[in-house]
């Protein structure tokens, strides 16, 4: 009988991992159609779909581990970075997928709702969050959409001798900013920017890179809190808000 291990669970969804195969349970049957068809459609590496009987999907696992996690030391070499920010700009050059993803104005919305919140709530101090909101308002311009992952943590990136040998969770996949996909990337490893940027192959807007920082740090704060995450942990959210 295979050891059944449960990577990630929360309100909205669970993925369970028995033996070499993962499942996704997903009440949210849209989030898993996103999955499936970016899946189909990017020219990386991505899990094989072993079936689909909703609400769950069968996923084969990816060899090697993951590139590394928020709030830990990554012990993957700076070629393994930079690999990765090439499967990036590969990404990003692919056409582009249905899904038209989030604007401009719409992340302005949430990110005056979230500031709001965080400041009323005392969860964090006024000054930080001002001083991270004008950061993060430098990313609301007009951008050029690609191809992106839109969820691209490092644990979602898996690494083999110094190759990429897949990425998963493709349910935020959308057009978008190709710079959104590269903060996700770095957030909490500014030490290993350079690496995916040398990868990328193409100049990259650092202070852009940096409002992306302070934009997903203060969206997230209150959904990581209402689904049993700490964003308070070291290395994670709340001190990446600190030190941008």
């Amino acid at each position: 009988m295979e050891e059944v291990e449960v990577v990630v669970a929360h309100h909205d969804c669970a993925t369970l991992r028995v033996g070499e195969v993962f499942l996704k349970i997903d009440a949210d049957q849209t989030r898993t159609d996103v999955e499936v068809e970016a899946m189909a459609m990017a020219p990386i590496p991505t899990p094989e779909v072993l079936w689909r009987k909703p609400p769950v999907l069968a996923l084969a696992a990816l060899p090697g581990k993951a590139l590394g996690r928020l709030g830990e030391p990554s012990t993957a070499s700076s070629a393994a970075w930079a690999a990765a920010g090439a499967t990036v700009r590969k990404l990003h050059d692919a056409p582009l997928p249905p899904r038209p993803g989030r604007s401009a104005d719409e992340l302005a919305a949430r990110l005056d709702a979230e500031c709001e919140w965080l400041v009323g709530t005392h969860v964090l101090p006024a000054d930080l969050v001002e001083r991270n909101r004008r950061l993060a308002e430098t990313v609301l311009r007009p951008w050029t959409p690609v191809f992106i992952h839109g969820d691209l943590q490092i644990s979602h990136v898996f690494v083999d001798s110094d190759e990429i040998t897949g990425v998963i969770d493709w349910s935020e996949a959308a057009q978008g900013d190709a710079l959104f996909d590269l903060a996700t990337l770095t957030l909490g490893h500014e030490e290993h920017l350079a690496d995916v940027v040398e990868g990328y192959g193409t100049d990259v807007d650092l202070d852009l890179i940096r409002g992306w920082w302070s934009l997903r740090c203060l969206l997230s704060i209150r959904w990581l809190a209402e689904h049993g995450f700490d964003p308070s942990l070291p290395g994670c959210e709340i001190d990446v808000l600190k030190s941008v």
